[in-house]
């Protein structure tokens, strides 16, 4: 539920610095954006119960790109209010920009580590991924992008 920089060097190096954080919300959610002070300046642009967006520029040329880090809901109710959220965001064409997420949403069945899931989650997903054309740049190697080894 909290952070601070003393957390934060017990399982970072010492130059990652700077961090945004969205606590939990008991044993879920939460979300947090750490960086190497002395390569970024930065700020935070938005965040809401499932969201942190931190804008970087780049202190060795001045390139500016945001990062939006998510942690969506797990419950059917929380996706639909996500879903709505990510459809309606408006990110300009000409902003480099990154997702980094725990969607919780899946986009094709075969996503899944077990049969079944919810094909109107899945449209909805996919309709909302494809309103802003982002591009799925995939874990090589890996199935999914997390391991419990």
């Amino acid at each position: 539920e909290n952070f601070d920089a003393q957390f934060i060097k017990k399982f970072c190096s010492n130059r990652f610095d700077s961090f945004e954080f969205l606590p939990s919300t008991g044993a879920s959610g939460g979300i947090i954006t750490i960086w190497k002070s002395h390569l970024f300046h930065s700020h935070l642009v938005f965040s809401n119960g499932f969201s942190l967006t931190v804008e970087f520029t780049s202190k060795h040329n001045d390139s500016t790109w945001v990062l939006t880090n998510i942690y969506a809901p797990c419950t059917s109710s929380g996706k639909q209010v996500f879903l709505h959220w990510l459809r309606n965001i408006q990110m300009p064409d000409g902003i480099d920009w990154l997702l980094a997420s725990d969607f919780n949403l899946i986009r094709k069945p075969e996503n899944r580590n077990k049969m079944g899931g919810d094909i109107s989650e899945m449209l909805q997903f996919n309709d909302a991924l494809s309103a802003f054309g982002v591009v799925e740049l995939p874990l090589y190697g890996k199935k999914y992008t997390w391991t419990n080894k």
